[in-house]
């Protein structure tokens, strides 16, 4: 008699982590969010649909890192993480250049979509995430309702460079607390400034931490 072997249409949010890479919090988070579908047994767990995993496999995130300060040296300080999150691939390219100029060592992570920057951040924050808000298919006001729970991005500083003027931004639901937001054209300057506090904030607290 021939077996059939048939693939689960469900998975345990444990066994969604370990196929996303994301902790098993994470998984919960985005079922609430309703990035992934999932519905509870009679029992109150959770089984998360295989089909919205493989949807979130498939988009992968494109991370590029700055040629010119993506290493630091032997005994350095790590690269400051940055995350761009903007779906226009001339804005995304011009943030590349700019950031790439910064004087500190600096690892980016350009990511086309929401979705993408959600799974990215959800197997590690960056130090410093910026997005636009107007996006397709998922917009910035939903990925940072989502990532404002996320412990992921308990330390991270968070900036919205948007067109949005704040009554368009309140007609749309607002943001959470605790995010920046700057005008567009992109306010390079502002950014780098920015970048600068997180990374003499970093070497405050390690100094601190060494000296206690």
């Amino acid at each position: 008699m021939t077996s059939i072997n048939i693939e689960k249409s469900f998975c345990t949010t444990r066994e969604a982590a370990k196929l996303l890479g994301v902790s098993v919090g994470t998984v919960q988070l985005w079922v609430e969010s309703g990035l992934l579908r999932a519905w509870k047994t009679a029992g109150g767990h959770r089984r998360v649909m295989r089909d919205s995993v493989d949807q979130l496999l498939r988009k992968e995130p494109e991370l590029t890192v700055t040629p010119a300060s993506a290493a630091s040296l032997p005994n350095q300080p790590r690269p400051l993480r940055v995350m761009v999150v903007e779906d226009d691939a001339d804005l995304l390219r011009l943030y590349q250049a700019k950031l790439a100029r910064w004087p500190m060592p600096t690892k980016v992570a350009g990511m086309y979509s929401a979705i993408t920057a959600l799974l990215a951040i959800g197997r590690g924050g960056p130090d410093l995430l910026i997005t636009d808000l107007n996006m397709p298919e998922m917009d910035g006001f939903s990925m940072l309702r989502i990532l404002h729970q996320a412990p992921e991005l308990a330390h991270t500083t968070i900036v919205a460079v948007t067109g949005l003027d704040e009554a368009a931004i309140a007609a749309k639901g607002g943001l959470p607390t605790g995010i920046l937001v700057l005008a567009k054209p992109i306010p390079f300057d502002r950014l780098q400034e920015i970048a600068v506090g997180i990374v003499n904030q970093s070497r405050v607290l390690i100094h601190a931490h060494t000296d206690a």
